[in-house]
This record gives C-alpha cells, structure tokens and sequence, in this order.
C-alpha cells in the first residue's frame, strides 16, 4: 500500500511537471508569435515610410525637370552649353554607381559580379544606349522651342508607346490587350492636351515639337528595351557595374558633342560659362531622377511610378502657372486625367 501511495504520488508529481513544461511552451510559443508580430509589423511600417520616400521624391524629380530647364533659359535662350550640363550629368550618375559599388565591396566583398573589371564582349555593347540617350537628352532642351513644360510631360508619356511596340519587336513579348487599349488612350489623351482653343491653331504644339516628342520617344524607347537586352543577358551581374560602364560612354560622347558642338564657347568663355544656380539644379535633378527610378523599382513597384507621373504632370502644370503664366486649360485638365488612365492600364495589363 505505501509503495502504491508513493508511485500515485510520483505520477502526481510527474504530471505537475508535464504540466508545467506545457503551460511555459506554451508562453514561449505565444511570445515568439507576439515578438514576430512585432517584427513584421515593424518591417512593414519600415517599408511604408520607404515606399513613400521614394514616391515623394521621385514625383518631386519628375515634376520639376521640365520646369528646371525653362527655367535655366534667360531671355527666352540657353546661356550655358547643354552640351557641358549632360556631360556632368553623366559623370555625376557615373560617380553615384561607383559610390554604390564602394558599399558593396565593403560589406559583401569584391565577386566575379561586382567587380568592375569586365571583358571586351561585354562592355562593347554600352555604346550604342549611350549614343542614343546622348541624342534624346540633347533633343530635350531644343523642344523647348515648341513646348512649355506641362505640355512636355505629356509628351513625354509617348514613350510608353515606342517602348511597348520595341519590347513586342526586339524581345518579342505579347502585348494584352489592355496595353493596346492604354496606347491609343494614350494618344487621345496627349492629343486633347494639346488642344488650344485661344488661336487658329488646333493644337497648341506646333509640327516641329510634335516631330521632337516622337523622336525623343522612339530614342528612349530603343535605348530603354537595348539596355534591358543587355542587362538580361547577365543578371546575376550587379547593375551598378552595368550603369558605370553605360554612364562612362555617356561621358565619352558628351565630351565628343562638346567638342564638335561648343568647343569654341568652351574654349573662349570656360566650361561652366552661362551656369547659374538653377542650372546646378537641373543637372542634380537629371541625375538623381535615374537613381530614383532604380530605388521605386527595388523599395517599390510600377504602380508608384505610374501615379508619380500621374501627379508630376498636374504638378507640372499648376506650378508653371506661378512660373510661366501657364493657361491651365479644361482640355489640359482631361487630356492629362486621359493620359493618367491610360499609363495606369499600361501597367495594369502587365500584371495579366
């Protein structure tokens, strides 16, 4: 009987402990659940602030490039040579990658990826992008000419068309059809922007700006779908590498342009002759706008890109109206809504 007692007392005792042992697994497992709540939460609210940073700044850069160059003219020309303002643009996005790249090495190490010492194979192909963004960045400041800034940025949307038709062509990918429908959209909408009803003329921009918007869309539009070519064809490669190279060419041709294009005034009057503080301004914005569109597509996705055009364009327009003096007309008001649709159903039939 005694050994009986002491064995129920044992079993007791035992299930006391297992008891225990379940109730502190039991804690253990809803604090691990309660500090991954807390993780996650955390992480998520770190994402949104990033998500929002980089939309401000991008719709910021988009909105006041158009805007930073009229503003660069005075008396209605360009004092500067645009010439030596791509040029720094270029070295300046050059000197960003190889800071970028400076971060890299030191905390991952220097890989076969991320060096920057490549073959003859591989950086041959940089010069014809290069070539082409040297072409499109200087046609931007002769439009000028034939459109104020608001209407630029809705020309500037053309370049969804030429880059969708080059994707369909050169990387051969379908297009659905909701991204037939935003492209003629698109079209309508640019075209009801340009609508001047205070003249004879139809449209407020004239056959040469027209002409420009649609070269400056295929030249992006080309350059854009290459690049991409390009960067497929290693993507295990760091596209910081892949940009220094591009942005190298990109000095080599702008030193060329300058000297066939400014040398004299180069020479006679210095290469930052004609620069102001606004002009500064303009090549900052040049290069950091590349940049951001690298950290929305990392830290964001596309429908941030789409509703920072979407904004920069009205932006574009309210601000030129202090500026410029800019007529915010009702067909520039629903061409630019039609536009906005359009770029947001673009983006829209890639997710089908």
């Amino acid at each position: 009987m005694e050994y009986r007692k002491i064995k129920d007392d044992d079993d007791e005792d035992a299930s006391d402990v297992e008891s225990l042992k379940g109730k502190s697994h039991t804690v253990a497992s809803s604090n691990i659940a309660l500090a991954t709540l807390g993780t996650g939460g955390s992480t998520e609210r770190i994402n949104w602030k990033r998500k929002g940073v980089v939309t401000c700044a991008l719709t910021i850069l988009t909105s006041s490039q158009a805007i930073l160059i009229v503003w660069s003219k005075r008396a209605g020309k360009y004092e500067y040579s645009v010439t030596t303002a791509n040029f720094l643009v270029e070295t300046l996005k050059c000197a960003l990658s190889l800071l970028a790249l400076t971060r890299i090495w030191k905390n991952e190490g220097v890989t076969d990826d991320n060096r920057l010492s490549t073959t003859y194979d591989e950086v041959k192909v940089f010069p014809i992008p290069a070539a082409l963004y040297l072409f499109k960045n200087l046609l931007q400041y002769y439009i000028f000419a034939y459109v104020d800034a608001p209407g630029y940025q809705i020309l500037k949307n053309l370049n969804i068309i030429s880059t969708g038709v080059l994707y369909r062509i050169i990387l051969k990918k379908k297009l659905s059809e909701i991204q037939w429908a935003g492209f003629i959209l698109l079209c309508c909408g640019c075209t009801t922007a340009q609508l001047n009803s205070n003249s004879d003329r139809v449209l407020q921009t004239s056959l040469p700006g027209w002409i420009m918007a649609i070269v400056m869309a295929l030249l992006s539009g080309f350059a854009g779908v290459y690049t991409e070519a390009i960067i497929k064809r290693r993507p295990s490669r760091n596209i910081n590498v892949q940009n220094f190279w591009l942005y190298v060419f990109g000095m080599v041709f702008n030193a060329v342009a300058i000297v066939f294009q400014d040398f004299d005034a180069v020479a006679n009057k210095g290469f930052f002759h004609g620069y102001s503080f606004i002009t500064v301004l303009m090549i900052l914005n040049h290069a950091l706008s590349g940049i951001a569109v690298s950290m929305v597509m990392k830290y964001a996705d596309n429908i941030v890109k789409v509703y920072s055009t979407s904004v920069a364009m009205l932006l574009t327009a309210v601000v030129s109206v202090f500026l410029f003096n800019f007529h915010l007309s009702l067909a520039f008001f629903l061409g630019s809504t039609v536009v906005s649709v359009s770029v947001y159903l673009h983006s829209a039939g890639k997710l089908l």
